[in-house]
């Protein structure tokens, strides 16, 4: 084979780092909707809301557990 007959079946690159790679790579993302489209399918909304009640459920555990053991300490004579 020649050199031409190399570059003609030679296919072209994908450059991802340029604007149109970036751009094309954008458009191939399936991005999540706002909003839930049923039950297999959670929108960034619920997924936000169940994320921040299950961060703050663990909060409120984690600072009553605190009060709990600080109270058992007092009550047998350690700390203050």
């Amino acid at each position: 084979m020649t050199d031409e007959k190399k570059k003609v079946n030679k296919q072209k690159k994908d450059h991802w780092f340029s604007f149109s790679g970036i751009r094309k790579e954008a458009k191939r993302v399936r991005w999540p909707h706002w909003k839930s489209d049923g039950q297999n399918n959670p929108g960034i909304l619920q997924n936000s809301g169940e994320v921040i009640l299950f961060t703050a459920f663990f909060a409120i555990f984690f600072v009553l557990c605190e009060f709990g053991v600080t109270f058992l300490l007092k009550l047998i004579g350690i700390g203050a």
